[in-house]
């Protein structure tokens, strides 16, 4: 079966085109984030440029060359903008477009004949070959920091098509795609390939789609387990969290906030507030990858440290302790009451692993702590409480 290569553009302008609207419609229902009117944006124009290239022979060379290139170099620059504001990353405006100022200039200057369609291939494929692995390298952050699914297979398609655009730019380079018009005769290899990254394209925008929706259902599960003030783990995050881990040596830290009542009825309740956020970001630091926070009830935290004996789990408790002292020296407010930490540690050397038993030991040693005067970190072993 034979395909025309001017209709197959034509096919990529429509669907560019149609795709991007939809985007930009559903970008101003306020409910998804910039990276999508960039997106938008991008399809847009590549859509428009794609039509411009299909009018070759039958508008002026400004327009099926220069504009029609351009337009879709633009387009091609703004998708790698768009993951990356999607990872969350900055953008600059005056960048992006002096970006593409400079990746036109060969279709204005070098490749502007109309008859000089081979050299344009080449360097546009290889230009969009870059560009996709750029897409890709971003897929794969996103896949590694966020552990999206759906990123790994962006990642993959865009490798893919990147793959495509290497062998269309190697083929024009070795006359493999006809002569040095674009459309004249019937050259089937590069009908095929065209035909395949328009497939691909529209691959690529439905697992992007995927993308936003499997971070949304990830933002959604992870507030559903998390404190919403200090951002650590709730009840039902820490138990579902614990059950993740292995049986390897555990260690707990149950974490008490010294004289937070009087604290909240001196400064009032914006202070405590700040106070908590303090102490979760303070003892997040000191905690190694893998560990565990959770807010317990009103001031009270449990901490769960990975690999760690007894004896480092007290090191680490001391070193929240100096921290969360450093932290309110930073606060925007001075305090009358300055509240301390009481913490009790226990460990699990073997065996399964049981939280609730686990904690119950280390909120023995918590109460060890304030019965002997607060601010320090008690320990239960074997049975003993120690100091």
């Amino acid at each position: 079966m034979a395909f025309d290569l001017r209709t197959i553009y034509a096919m990529t302008a429509v669907a560019c085109v149609v795709l991007g609207m939809l985007q930009c419609a559903a970008y101003f229902t306020g409910r998804f984030e910039r990276w999508l009117a960039w997106w938008s944006a991008s399809n847009i124009l590549v859509g428009i440029g794609s039509f411009c290239i299909a009018l070759r022979g039958m508008a002026p060379d400004f327009i099926t060359v220069h504009l029609g290139n351009v337009l879709t170099v633009a387009g091609c620059v703004l998708l790698p903008a768009a993951m990356r504001i999607f990872a969350g990353r900055t953008v600059n405006l005056f960048h992006c477009g002096l970006l593409i100022a400079v990746l036109s200039l060969p279709f204005v200057l070098a490749f502007d004949a109309a008859d000089a369609s081979l050299g344009r291939i080449a360097y546009g494929s290889a230009l969009f070959c870059l560009l996709d692995l750029a897409v890709a390298w971003e897929s794969f952050r996103l896949s590694r920091n966020e552990g999206l699914h759906s990123a790994k297979l962006a990642a993959g398609l865009f490798v893919t098509t990147a793959g495509i655009y290497a062998i269309r730019a190697s083929f024009a380079v070795a006359g493999v795609l006809g002569d040095r018009n674009l459309f004249t005769g019937s050259n089937q290899v590069h009908v095929w390939m065209a035909l395949s990254a328009l497939v691909f394209l529209m691959l690529r925008s439905m697992v992007l789609m995927l993308m936003a929706a499997e971070r949304t259902s990830t933002q959604l599960r992870d507030a559903a387990h998390r404190d919403p003030l200090t951002g650590a783990l709730n009840r039902g995050g820490l138990a579902q969290a614990f059950d993740s881990l292995s049986a390897k040596p555990l260690a707990a830290l149950v974490v008490d906030i010294d004289y937070f009542k009087q604290l909240n009825d001196t400064h009032g309740h914006a202070a405590g507030d700040e106070v908590l956020r303090a102490f979760a970001s303070s003892a997040a630091g000191e905690l190694h990858t893998g560990d565990l926070i959770a807010r317990y009830g009103g001031d009270e935290f449990v901490i769960v440290l990975k690999e760690r004996s007894l004896e480092q789990a007290v090191a680490t408790a001391e070193d929240i302790r100096l921290a969360f002292t450093a932290s309110l020296g930073r606060l925007n407010r001075p305090l009358s009451v300055l509240p301390t930490l009481s913490i009790g540690a226990a460990a699990k050397t073997s065996g399964p692993s049981d939280l609730e038993a686990l904690l119950h030991k280390a909120d023995q040693a918590l109460y060890a702590r304030k019965r002997q005067g607060r601010d320090g970190v008690d320990v239960f072993r074997d049975n003993v409480l120690a100091a």
